[in-house]
């Protein structure tokens, strides 16, 4: 099963906006509310005529009363909505009809702007919850993702689409839903004031537009390329500041700072250029745009005037006309800003649909059978796995049997394949050619969830996050209450020899780590490792240089409690400890990705010439 792709290019900025209307509350009220804000602009523009008639018109019955008379007598639908007791209540004095129609504005004034905060209210929460929806799916799916797919890509390329990205397409549904909605609205308002005055000057105006979108359609693909380019170098950036700040140490060593200013340099410059090209495009655009609309202006001005001439034309409907175009001029101005930021939100769409594109780990796996608990054998049979981009095989033409219960080390010079042979088990990886069983069922024929949750595995590097001792050694499982968690958190740290270093901590086990585990040293790291994999009861145990940052004496009573908590479990060690080595049932030799040898380690010492240099020179006693 693959996860249906969205449409592609263009059109994907629309793919991801038409989950606004997922909120159908804050949608409709994002809507609703800029048509009443607009009606309060084109209800105000059309009461500007009888204002100015009531001004500038001498005759005796020149009243807001006599006025409302004539243009019910003239049209039906407002006599109906006009009872003849609301007429008779207006004033016959024209001042006191003027600061009527005005204070009605003023009043409608207060309604517009009440409806605009809450459209703006509205808007913007919509583009938030939305945004935040897809990050999560987004970074939900990186999860999911192979871990090959990850180390090809880098993990700062998935962080970079997952935030900036994002931000960026958060733009874009501002621009779309608050900005542009509410400038179209109004334009639109004030465009149907102006058909009310007079059409003729409108349909003349309409003209223009096809210019001016073709204008605006060339100049939003090259702002959208720019703006890819722009992120692309901005995820370059990321990822050098990323590597200089978590690689400080190494840095300062090395007395490095200077490279390391320098790789930044050269990204940071890249990102001002191509921002700059996106900038230059969206320079060009809105004075371009006003050009145009200067010259519409100033045709529509010699057509009225042949029209005034002729006697075809009042000039108070010309200015009226002419005015309410100008006010929707002025609303659909914004635009040329607004759609470039529309524009520039198909960059970061595309990116972030690329990512949840890539088919997930475990997705054809869900109605596949769950593995029982191990109880047998593991087998790996003619394994062959291979990098991307490699040009060699990690593993190649591995076959090895692993009885249930059975202790196996694997040792051999670095960068033979004995970490990847072991990813190959928990499926981290899926190999090129060959399977893995255990217990006689082929590991890719399973649920993935179903293997992985009778693994534990502790790492060289183990991963620690910012939170407490508790969450850190629970990180994996199923929520439990706490009088059924402490007990079992309580053995699995005596089992790690850890429960001496976290009772002397300020607060047990709720006392907060930092980032990575700051404030511990590197074996108090690895010892919470080992509580973990130990809390997680697993049917195999898989310790990779596990105890490599602990000293002797603690590794000694490590290995001791394992030997205790391994019995009716598999271990498999990857190790560079002699003691570690000797105390296997079996010891695997690997070289190049192939096994070179396997026994006890008196057998090979006698037989495996590989295996006696590894002790006498890599081997730690």
């Amino acid at each position: 099963m693959t996860r249906q792709s969205p449409p592609m290019k263009n059109g994907l900025f629309w793919h991801f906006a038409k989950r606004m209307l997922r909120r159908r509350r804050l949608a409709v009220g994002t809507i609703v509310f800029s048509i009443i804000s607009a009606g309060g602009l084109a209800a105000g523009l059309v009461a500007i005529g009888p204002v100015m008639s009531l001004i500038l018109d001498n005759g005796p019955n020149s009243n807001l009363r006599t006025a409302v008379e004539a243009q019910v007598a003239s049209n039906g639908f407002l006599s109906s909505l006009l009872p003849t007791v609301l007429i008779e209540l207006l004033p016959t004095d024209r001042l006191a009809g003027v600061a009527l129609i005005l204070a009605a504005l003023c009043g409608l004034t207060i309604f517009g702007a009440v409806a605009n905060f809450l459209h703006q209210y509205c808007s913007l929460t919509l583009s938030m919850v939305t945004v935040a929806e897809i990050r999560l799916e987004a970074f939900r799916h990186a999860l999911r993702l192979p871990l090959a797919t990850v180390l090809r890509r880098g993990p700062t390329e998935i962080v970079s689409r997952i935030t900036r990205d994002a931000a960026e397409l958060e733009r874009g549904f501002s621009a779309l839903s608050s900005k542009a909605l509410a400038q179209v609205t109004k334009g639109i308002a004030a465009f149907a004031a102006a058909v009310w005055f007079d059409w003729r000057l409108t349909i003349a105006a309409i003209v223009a537009a096809p210019v001016i979108g073709f204008v605006l359609r060339k100049f939003g693909k090259r702002i959208s390329r720019s703006s890819r380019n722009t992120l692309i170098a901005y995820e370059e950036l990321l990822r050098t500041s990323n590597e200089s700040m978590q690689g400080l140490r190494g840095i300062k060593t090395a007395t490095a700072e200077r490279d390391a200013r320098k790789r930044f340099g050269r990204a940071n410059r890249r990102v001002v250029r191509e921002d700059r090209r996106a900038r230059v495009a969206r320079a060009i655009s809105a004075p371009l745009v006003e050009v145009l609309a200067i010259f519409l202006i100033a045709g529509l001005a010699l057509l009225a005037a042949h029209e005034i001439i002729g006697g075809r034309m009042q000039f108070d409907r010309f200015v009226l006309t002419l005015g309410s175009l100008a006010v929707a001029g002025g609303s659909f101005r914004p635009l040329t800003g607004l759609l470039n930021d529309i524009q520039s939100s198909s960059a970061p769409a595309e990116r972030l649909a690329e990512i949840l594109s890539i088919p997930a780990e475990g997705m054809r796996e869900r109605d596949l059978p769950a593995l029982d608990r191990h109880t047998r054998s593991i087998e790996f049979d003619a394994v062959r796995f291979r990098y991307e981009g490699a040009e060699r095989d990690a593993v190649r033409g591995v076959s090895l049997t692993i009885r249930h219960g059975e202790f196996i080390a694997i040792v051999g010079p670095n960068g033979c394949g004995k970490t990847t042979l072991a990813s190959l088990l928990v499926r981290l990886f899926d190999p090129c050619e060959g399977s893995v069983r255990v217990d006689g069922v082929d590991v890719l024929g399973t649920s993935l969830t179903s293997l992985r949750r009778q693994i534990g595995v502790v790492p060289q590097d183990p991963l620690l996050v910012r939170g407490t001792i508790r969450e850190n050694i629970t990180l994996g499982l199923d929520p439990m209450p706490a009088a059924q968690a402490d007990p079992a958190i309580a053995r699995a740290l005596r089992l790690a020899h850890a429960a001496h270093f976290v009772a002397a901590l300020p607060k047990g086990l709720d006392n907060e780590l930092g980032e990575g585990g700051t404030g511990l040293s590197g074996g108090q790291r690895q010892r919470l490792a080992i509580a973990r994999a130990l809390m997680r009861d697993p049917a195999v145990l898989i310790l990779d240089e596990a105890t490599s940052q602990i000293d002797a004496e603690s590794e000694a009573q490590i290995s001791a409690a394992i030997d205790e908590f391994r019995r009716g479990r598999t271990l498999i060690a990857i190790a560079h400890r002699l003691s570690t080595v000797r105390s296997a049932d079996r010891i695997v030799v690997m070289e190049d990705g192939a096994v070179a040898d396997v026994g006890t380690h008196a057998e090979l010492l006698g037989r495996c010439d590989l295996y006696r240099r590894l002790v006498s020179t890599q081997l730690v006693a």
